[in-house]
C-alpha cells in the first residue's frame, strides 16, 4: 500500500482523537478537520476536498437526517404522553426482571432486519430510556445492547442492502445467506448482552449530564392540583429539556408543564398497545417495502440492484415504506392517538420543538462523519487497503473478512465495506476455492469491526447513549469488536460445513 495513503489515514484518525480528547472543540469540528487533514496528506486537490466534505455531509443527512428529526419527534410524544412508560413496563413484564438487556438486544435485532440501524435505533431508543427510568439505572447497558443487536442483523441478514448486494455480487443463494445470517445472529447475541452487561455499569457513572437528566430526572408536579401518577409522569418528561437558566423561562415552563399535567390527569395514560402503534406502523410499512422490493429484485434477477427498475406493484409499497413517509405517518399517529384531546396546540408544538432541538448536534456530527468517510473514499485510502489485503497469502475466508475489516476502518460505512470486499473477492472465488456463502458471511462479519468516529451510526448510538470521548470507544467500538472477533470461529465452522 502507498505510504502516503497510510499516513493520510493515520493523520485523519489522530486528528479526531487529539481534538476530541485534548481540546475544547467537539466531535463535529474534529471530523471536519480530520477530513481536511486526510485529503491534504493523501494528495487530494484542495478544492475537491471541500467538495467531498459538503457532498458527504449532504448525502449522509439526505438519507437519515429527516428520519432522525421525525424519530425524535415520535420519541418526545411517547415520553410526554406516558406511552413510553407503558411500553417499558410491558417489555419488563414480557421478558421478566433482570432480562431487560436481552429484551432490547432481541428487539433491536428483529427491527433491524428490514430497517436501517439509524432509523430503527432512533425509533426504539425511547423504550430503552423508559425501561432505565422505571429501573432507575442501567441505561448505558440497554442502549448498547439495543444498538449492537441492530448491528448484527443489519450486517448479516438480507434484505438489508449490504448483505443483499454482497450476495448478488458473489453469486450466493439468498435463502442460504438469510439462514446463515440468522444463525450467526442467534449465536452472537449473547456476546452483545454479556459485553453490554459488563461495560454498562462501568460507563453509567460517566454518562453525560444532559442525557442523564433526560433519562433519570424527576420533576415534581406536586404543585399542580388534581394530578395523578400519569400527570406526574407528563410533568417529569416535559421538564426534561427545559433548563435554560433564565428564571422567567423556567417559570413559564413550569406553568406549561403543570397545565399539561392537569390535562393529562383528566385522561387515562395510553396503554402499551396504543403506545406501540406509532412504532409498529412505520416499521411494518418499511418491512413491506423491503420485502416487496426484495421479491421484485429476485424475480428480475437483479439482487445487486445495479440495473433494477421497480415493477408497478412495488411503487405504492416503496412510497409508503420509505422511512421518511413511514415516520411522518408514525408522528401523526403519536400526536392524535397518544395525547389528550384537550392538549393545547402550542404545547404540542413546543414538545416537537424540544425534540428537534435535541437532535441538532446529532445531525451535525452524523453529517460530518459522512464528510470524513467520503474524503477517505475519494482519496483512494479504501481501495488501496482492499488491494493490499487481497495480495497477501491468507486462508481463503480471511481475504474477504480482512478486506471488509480494513475498508470499514478506513471509511466507516459497513455497507460500503461489504460491497467493496465482495467486489474485490468475486474474481478470487474460484482461484481460492472459496464457497460463495462463506465469502458473503465473511464480508458481512468483517464489516462489523471497531465502529468509531467515521461511522455515522457510531455517533447516533453514542450521542443517544450519552457517551463521549474514550467512553464512547469503550462502549460502542468495544462491543462491535467483540462481535467481530467472535464471528471468526463461526466462519471457520461454516467453511467446514459447506
Amino acid at each position: 500500500m502507498d505510504l502516503q495513503l497510510i499516513l493520510a489515514l493515520a493523520a485523519g484518525i489522530a486528528t479526531i482523537v487529539v481534538i476530541v480528547l485534548a481540546t475544547r472543540l467537539d466531535a463535529f469540528i474534529a471530523l471536519l478537520l480530520a477530513a481536511v487533514v486526510t485529503g491534504i496528506v493523501a494528495g487530494q486537490d484542495l478544492l475537491s476536498i471541500i467538495d467531498s466534505i459538503t457532498t458527504g455531509f449532504g448525502d449522509t443527512l439526505a438519507s437519515i437526517g429527516i428520519v432522525i428529526g421525525l424519530g425524535v419527534g415520535i420519541g418526545k410524544i411517547l415520553e410526554v404522553s406516558g406511552a413510553a412508560d407503558s411500553l417499558a413496563r410491558a417489555f419488563l413484564r414480557a421478558f421478566g426482571k433482570g432480562r431487560e438487556p436481552w429484551a432490547m438486544g432481541t428487539v433491536g435485532s428483529l427491527v433491524s432486519i428490514p430497517v436501517f440501524c439509524d432509523s430503527g435505533y432512533v425509533i426504539m431508543n425511547p423504550l430503552a430510556r423508559s425501561i432505565a427510568r422505571v429501573k432507575k439505572g442501567g441505561y448505558v447497558t440497554l442502549a448498547l445492547a439495543l444498538g449492537c443487536g441492530m448491528t448484527l442483523t443489519h450486517h448479516m441478514v438480507p434484505p438489508t442492502p449490504g448483505p443483499l448486494a454482497a450476495t448478488g455480487i458473489l453469486g450466493a443463494d439468498i435463502g442460504s445467506v438469510i439462514l446463515a445470517g440468522i444463525v450467526f445472529t442467534v449465536i452472537l447475541l449473547p456476546v452483545v448482552v454479556v459485553y453490554a452487561r459488563w461495560i454498562g455499569p462501568k460507563l453509567e457513572p460517566v454518562l453525560n449530564s444532559k442525557v442523564r437528566h433526560d433519562v433519570y430526572s424527576e420533576v415534581s408536579a406536586a404543585s399542580a392540583e388534581g394530578t395523578d401518577e400519569g400527570a406526574s409522569r407528563v410533568s417529569t418528561l416535559t421538564g426534561d429539556h427545559e433548563h435554560s437558566g433564565d428564571s422567567s423561562t423556567d417559570s413559564a415552563t413550569s406553568q406549561d408543564a403543570a397545565g399539561a399535567a392537569r390535562s393529562a390527569g383528566r385522561a387515562k395514560k395510553p396503554g402499551a398497545f396504543l403506545g406501540f402503534l406509532p412504532l409498529i406502523v412505520p416499521l411494518l410499512l418499511i418491512v413491506a417495502n423491503t420485502v416487496g422490493t426484495a421479491i421484485d429484485k429476485s424475480a428480475q434477477g437483479e439482487l445487486a440492484g445495479d440495473a433494477y427498475e421497480p415493477s408497478a406493484w412495488v411503487a405504492p409499497l416503496a412510497f409508503f415504506g420509505n422511512p421518511v413517509v413511514a415516520l411522518i405517518i408514525g408522528l401523526i399517529l403519536a400526536v392524535y392517538t397518544l395525547l389528550p384531546r384537550v392538549t393545547p396546540r402550542n404545547q404540542v408544538q413546543s414538545w416537537l420543538a424540544d425534540g428537534a432541538a435535541s437532535a441538532g448536534l446529532i445531525l451535525l456530527i452524523t453529517g460530518a462523519g459522512g464528510s470524513f468517510g467520503l474524503v477517505l473514499r475519494e482519496s483512494g485510502v479504501g481501495d488501496a487497503l482492499a488491494e493490499a489485503i487481497a495480495s497477501i497469502s491468507l486462508p481463503a475466508l480471511l481475504v474477504p473478512f480482512l478486506i471488509a475489516s480494513f475498508v470499514r476502518l478506513a471509511q466507516g460505512s459497513g455497507t460500503v465495506a461489504m460491497i467493496t470486499a465482495a467486489s474485490v473477492t468475486a474474481p478470487l472465488i474460484a482461484p481460492l476455492g472459496l464457497d460463495p456463502l462463506v465469502a458473503v458471511m465473511a464480508c458481512t462479519a468483517g464489516s462489523m469491526v471497531f465502529s468509531y468516529f467515521n461511522d455515522s451510526y457510531f455517533w447516533v448510538v453514542t450521542r443517544f447513549a450519552g457517551l463521549d470521548g474514550i467512553n464512547a470507544i469503550k462502549g460502542r467500538s468495544g462491543i462491535t469488536t467483540a462481535v467481530w472477533i467472535c464471528s471468526l470461529p463461526l466462519l471457520f465452522v461454516l467453511d467446514l460445513i459447506v
